[in-house]
């Protein structure tokens, strides 16, 4: 019986997606997590404010969100200092990538980005045919010189950047970032994923003005904000690289509750501060687990922290795969190299307590895995 054809392209991409939830592994273990510290969510949840206001317009959902999102990128505006058509909301920054991808990328046209950094921006390069050029991470950082050199080499349109990184953790500064900015060609738009941004030391984010024609900045209420399952984040710009968005983007997105909610997020101030401290404490903790097991974390700038395992992918995925046996869920690096560490999220002290409780474990059985295959 035949049916109709796929497009090539679509018909050409594996049937995959970027990352593996915690969700169908406790469907394939039959059991949750007791511990959930890998996807980079903030265990210490939003605001209560943004749940009185999320939950009082919760009555008001079978209404459509306004399209526009007019309040909310007003809020927007106001918060970071810029004018309503310099700013756009989207349905977090996955959302934003893949309608970026689509702006700029041609089929078959070179985009650069880094050989082990955020998934998904592949998954939609792949999905609108671009050629990914990936460029080695150096010392466990987004190697800025050789991003540059490559978008030069390539003459790439576009170029995709991290600060602070996601998966290792690491930053540049905003004079370092600034730098790269200013080595690019004109025609090449830089995508600055901010995600962590808000975790970040002081004089890590580059100042918003002067805002740059060719470059995308890219925040969310995914981390800091704890709102991860309500998909909201924000691309900022130029009016004339915001406004293209309009042109292709799902103007239904973002429902009430979540442009409510954002709304007070931002308002909120004190409930952030107060979980960038407890998450720069909950940072050192994990630090400390780290380094009683033997491993060397390494520093980090986000709600995350990257534990060298001290050995091979083989040996960190023996740890990791040992966690996840305990009822620990934890991520880590695919790429070579940086597989060596897995990724834990920071989180409540309940679930930093399973999370030290059962590393000695993990650890004794990746050794124990290891030497039967030696």
């Amino acid at each position: 019986m035949t049916r109709p054809p796929l497009a090539r392209l679509a018909a050409a991409l594996p049937e995959a997606v970027p990352f593996v939830g915690p969700e169908a592994i406790e469907r394939r273990l039959g059991k949750p997590f007791r511990a959930r510290l890998g996807a980079n969510e903030s265990g210490f949840g939003p605001s209560p404010r943004v749940l009185a206001v999320m939950a009082a317009a919760s009555h008001e959902s079978w209404k459509y969100g306004d399209p526009e999102n007019h309040d909310l990128r007003v809020a927007l505006a106001d918060h970071l200092g810029v004018a309503a058509d310099e700013v756009m909301p989207g349905e977090g920054i996955d959302a934003l990538l893949g309608l970026a991808a689509r702006l700029y990328i041609e089929p078959g046209e070179p985009v650069v980005t880094s050989a082990g950094g955020y998934p998904t921006f592949d998954f939609h390069v792949a999905g609108f045919g671009g050629r990914q050029v990936k460029v080695p991470y150096e010392a466990d950082r987004e190697n800025l010189a050789g991003l540059a050199e490559a978008v030069r080499r390539e003459k790439a349109r576009l170029v995709y950047l991290a600060n602070p990184d996601n998966p290792m953790g690491t930053w540049w500064t905003a004079a370092e970032i600034t730098a790269f900015i200013d080595a690019l060609p004109s025609d090449t738009m830089l995508i600055l994923d901010e995600a962590y941004g808000e975790f970040a030391p002081a004089g890590t984010l580059p100042p918003i003005h002067p805002l740059r024609p060719n470059v995308l900045r890219m925040r969310t209420f995914s981390k800091a904000h704890g709102m991860a399952g309500v998909r909201v984040g924000y691309v900022v710009g130029v009016r004339e690289a915001i406004a293209p968005f309009n042109r292709i983007r799902n103007h239904f997105g973002i429902s009430r509750m979540g442009q409510a909610g954002a709304i007070a997020a931002l308002a909120d101030e004190a409930w952030l501060a107060d979980v960038v401290a407890r998450t720069a404490a909950a940072r050192q903790r994990v630090y400390a687990i780290a380094a009683a097991n033997g491993f060397e974390a390494i520093p980090s700038a986000t709600n995350f922290v990257a534990i060298d395992c001290g050995r091979d992918g083989a040996y960190a995925l023996g740890v990791l795969e040992g966690l996840v046996a305990r009822g620990v869920f934890v991520r880590k690096p695919a790429s070579q190299g940086l597989d060596r560490c897995i990724r834990v999220s920071v989180g409540p002290d309940e679930a930093l307590d399973i999370f030290e409780a059962e590393l000695p474990a993990a650890i004794a059985a990746a050794q124990a895995l290891t030497a039967q295959r030696a």
